[in-house]
């Protein structure tokens, strides 16, 4: 395993001396997700494929709390906030509001560029959303989806 899984296997054990069981718990279901997918591709895993599956935990446990909040169920909703901000800290650092405003300009621009100088519509927003997760990924942060959505989908609105 690359950068993530070291780190992970550093703080198990340090998790072990402290006997920190909920935290135990996380890292191990974290390292046994990372495990299994690097036996399935019956090869190491790169870091972005490290941090696409940890974006995947993250995107469930927000789900999770959504349900459990809606289900009146409080004390489990805060247990997946607690994993969330676990597994967060072996993520690269998300990017700001504005850095992310700046790369959805960038990508628009670029697509713009390619159109002969036709600035995109909603129609191509997909184009648009692909351009601006590869600027996202290329400048090493990490963005939620929604919230890239929310940017290309305001940037577009603004040349209709």
């Amino acid at each position: 395993m690359a950068a993530i899984g070291e780190k992970l296997g550093k703080d198990i054990v340090t998790a072990m001396k402290a006997r920190e069981q909920e935290t135990l718990t996380t890292l191990r279901m974290v390292k046994s997700a990372l495990k299994n997918k690097e036996i399935d591709k019956r090869e190491p895993l790169t870091d972005a494929e490290e941090q696409s599956i940890l974006t995947t935990m993250l995107k469930q446990r927000r789900e999770s709390i959504e349900q459990f909040t809606k289900g009146g169920r409080p004390e489990l909703a805060a247990k997946e906030q607690v994993e969330i901000g676990l597994i967060e800290a072996y993520m690269p650092k998300a990017a700001s509001e504005d850095d992310l405003r700046a790369l959805v300009a960038a990508a628009v621009e670029q697509v713009t560029a390619e159109n002969g100088g036709t600035k995109p519509g909603p129609k191509e927003m997909g184009s648009v959303m692909k351009v601006a997760q590869a600027k996202i990924a290329a400048s090493g942060a990490r963005a939620d989806g929604k919230l890239v959505s929310e940017l290309v989908k305001a940037e577009l609105a603004k040349g209709a």
